[in-house]
């Protein structure tokens, strides 16, 4: 009798329909609000004209909620790991010199990039723990995200992140459908590991250099989930993968 109480007593709470649902909601970002309620107006004017349109506003309206959206990432903790700062794929894996606006020595430096396309979350998040030592926006061109040359001529924000391995650099660049890099911290801001600096629209990419000598632990072509895909191991424990396409 007092085992079955017990087992009574210890039995889980059944999960109701609204906290089934509550859970399937992805947090949308405040700075997606604006275009949310310029879809909704436009979606409701339109529908006035013609039916057709209506729809179209409607499902446009569902993209704009579903683009800027905010979902939760289970960040890896130990120290020495470098993590995403972006969902996508990543696109380049190389040396090259980092942005001179941010006034680091001329030397050659680990690139990863990862490119967003126009379905990706867009919220940015930092590869490490670290102080901001210097921020600067370089306005520019909207090339293809994905070009090379895209580095240097596009729109872009470059932050300079002094960590205890050393200056991390990571560069937001504007693509062709991006028309806003939107930053969330200033210089002088210390950051943790996955913490959100910034928003891009719409359509982009993010470099991340890293000093020479280190080994990726991701292969062009792989899909990233910011803020928990491991691109780096400082600390050295965790270079020994190896990567094939099937």
């Amino acid at each position: 009798m007092t085992a079955r109480c017990a087992s009574k007593t210890n039995r889980m709470p059944p999960m109701s329909l609204v906290d089934s649902v509550r859970k399937l909601i992805v947090p949308i970002h405040k700075e997606g609000y604006i275009f949310i309620a310029i879809g909704a107006v436009a979606t409701l004017v339109l529908g006035q004209l013609w039916a057709p349109f209506g729809w179209l506003g409607t499902l446009i309206t569902l993209w704009i909620c579903y683009f800027f959206r905010d979902p939760v990432r289970i960040v890896p903790q130990r120290e020495g790991l470098v993590v995403s700062p972006a969902d996508g794929r990543v696109s380049q894996i190389g040396t090259a010199l980092p942005p001179p606006e941010l006034e680091l020595p001329a030397e050659p430096m680990t690139r990863i990039s990862v490119f967003m396309n126009v379905f990706d979350c867009h919220v940015n998040r930092s590869p490490v723990a670290g102080r901001i030592a210097k921020m600067v926006y370089t306005p520019g061109l909207f090339l293809n995200a994905e070009l090379d040359k895209a580095s240097e001529d596009n729109e872009r924000n470059a932050l300079a992140i002094q960590t205890k391995a050393g200056i991390v650099g990571v560069v937001q660049i504007a693509g062709l459908v991006a028309r806003r890099i939107v930053p969330f911290v200033k210089e002088g801001d210390e950051l943790a590991p996955g913490e959100r600096f910034g928003l891009i629209r719409f359509g982009s990419r993010v470099d991340v250099y890293l000093p020479q000598g280190v080994t990726p632990l991701v292969s062009e072509g792989q899909t990233m989930i910011s803020g928990e895909t491991v691109l780096v191991d400082f600390s050295g424990k965790d270079t020994d993968r190896v990567f094939r396409a099937i």
